[in-house]
């Protein structure tokens, strides 16, 4: 009976193994034929294809390793990519949006207004505010609540309460409110003056009117910004943060998740993007706080004069003056009249500080209270007087 080779008998009686018989001749080992059955092949594919499965894997993990770790000469960390990682932050803007965003607020109002025909109609505005109290008090801007015959508060779960007005005040934009509810999350208050340019800023707010609960995040872009609002000049802080209508009486809130200013404007364009301001809380602090007390600010300083800016050479030469800066344009007050000042005085320094603009003169009037006396240098016909007089109340 012949002997019946299988294919896979022929296949490795062909090859060269690492078997070998001497072949006489050539002084060379000659194969060995190798015989396996159909079932010996069967595991010795299984075990090949489970190999080349672990050496993929190992593969997969060694490269895992390798971008996780960076391998010599290569960086591959994510430090730095993001926002709160560039500002330093000590959260992240997804725990600040879940530790504040219940204290900032939609607001809605409605106004009465007369046409040419007597004819009343109402109007209907928008803006945000922030709580600032538990039991219901909630600031916002002069500008939203000004003029509004009722004023709607709708917290973040969708509850809508009318609002009381409880005092405002157009040198500061801010106004606060009060709603009937208790146990709210209110803010905690931050220090803006500490802020630096390039820290982290977080908005919330309520853009368009119909988008309550946004959060938007940048940066602090500069701080001091000078702006004019409405024909009044303020230093608020600039961010890139996105902002728009709708969105003022918002919070702007720093990398703790404290509140560091209100939102108050934006620069509007359709080739301006990335650019809001937002009200320092800490100088809007104690008119908050004076606003819930006595709804109005007690005791806020006037000189009892009103100002000009001259902004350039140009500009002071048109007015037959020698020189840019603020100067006195009337004496109204009876303690300024007194003191001697006159029209067309250049103010040169207030309580010791320099004067190169009438929000630094602002600011440092509204550091004081009614009753304080302040110093000003001024420059007369070339000469400069020290004059010490004593700051009235505004009305």
């Amino acid at each position: 009976m012949s002997d019946q080779k299988t294919p896979q008998r022929e296949l490795f009686e062909n090859c060269e193994t690492l078997s070998e018989k001497e072949n006489p001749k050539s002084g060379k080992k000659k194969s060995r034929p190798v015989d396996l059955t159909r079932k010996s092949l069967a595991v010795i594919m299984t075990v090949c294809i489970l190999l080349a499965g672990l050496m993929g894997f190992g593969g997969a993990m060694v490269a895992e390793n390798l971008f996780e770790n960076g391998s010599p000469g290569t960086s591959v960390s994510s430090s730095g990519f993001d926002l709160e990682d560039a500002t330093g932050s000590q959260m992240t803007v997804q725990e600040i949006s879940e530790k504040v965003s219940d204290s900032v607020v939609e607001i809605r109002t409605e106004s009465v207004s007369t046409d040419l025909w007597i004819k009343e109609y109402v109007t209907e505005g928008a803006g945000s505010g922030v709580i600032v109290k538990s039991n219901g008090y909630i600031v916002t801007n002069n500008h939203v609540a000004e003029g509004a015959s009722s004023i709607y508060v709708t917290l973040k779960n969708g509850e809508e309460y009318k609002a009381e007005l409880i005092g405002k005040d157009s040198l500061s934009d801010l106004a606060v409110l009060k709603i009937d509810a208790k146990n709210l999350n209110a803010v905690t208050m931050g220090k803006s003056d500490q802020l630096d340019v390039g820290d982290l800023a977080v908005i919330i707010g309520n853009p368009l009117g119909e988008l309550g609960g946004t959060v938007s995040a940048g940066i602090v872009s500069a701080l001091d910004r000078e702006v004019t609002i409405d024909n009044t000049p303020m230093s608020l802080i600039q961010t890139d943060a996105s902002v728009n209508p709708g969105n003022s009486g918002g919070g702007m809130f720093n990398q703790y998740g404290q509140l560091v200013g209100i939102v108050v404007a934006k620069s509007s364009g359709s080739d301006v993007e990335g650019l809001g301001f937002a009200i320092p809380i800490s100088s809007a602090a104690d008119i908050i706080d004076d606003l819930i007390k006595n709804g109005k600010v007690e005791g806020r300083a006037n000189t009892g004069m009103s100002y000009v800016e001259i902004s350039d050479e140009n500009q002071a030469m048109q007015y037959g003056l020698s020189k840019a800066g603020v100067y006195i344009q009337q004496v109204n007050g009876k303690y300024a009249k007194n003191a001697g000042f006159r029209s067309g005085d250049r103010v040169v320094r207030a309580d010791g500080k320099k004067i190169d603009s009438f929000i630094t003169l602002k600011s440092i009037i509204m550091s004081h209270k009614a009753g304080d006396e302040i110093t000003y240098i001024i420059e007369r016909n070339s000469s400069t007087l020290d004059i010490t007089f004593t700051l009235s109340e505004s009305n």
